[in-house]
């Protein structure tokens, strides 16, 4: 599956996966884990509304940009790490996933950026 972002005009040749599980596109191509990047997390007090704010610290398990590869995180750590162009999470909130009768995930049809 190759995604052109238009923003560096790079068509990716391979993608890398470091959640701790295999990612499956509804295409049927899966792409096993290599590793688990992480990120610390920390939270302020609830206030009065019941409302907390999240503060990232270090990610670890994540490996440096390689020219033309796309690397499968977790929404946190895409999150803690804006700066990376790099970093992509499978889209579970995308209407074409594919869920089991208990709502579980099977397939996701692609990535977000």
């Amino acid at each position: 599956m190759a995604i052109f972002n238009q923003e560096t005009n790079i068509v990716p040749r391979k993608f890398r996966n470091f959640t701790p599980h295999a990612i499956c596109l509804n295409s049927g191509e899966v792409f096993e884990s290599e590793g688990v990047a992480r990120v610390s997390s920390s939270h302020s007090e609830f206030d009065d509304n019941g409302v907390c704010s999240v503060e990232f610290g270090e990610i670890e398990g994540l490996p440096s940009p390689e020219c033309k590869t796309l690397i499968i995180v977790s929404a946190m750590v895409k999150a803690a790490n804006k700066n990376r162009r790099d970093l992509v999470c499978p889209a579970t909130g995308h209407p074409e996933t594919i869920r089991n009768e208990k709502g579980h995930i099977i397939s996701v049809p692609g990535f977000v950026k």
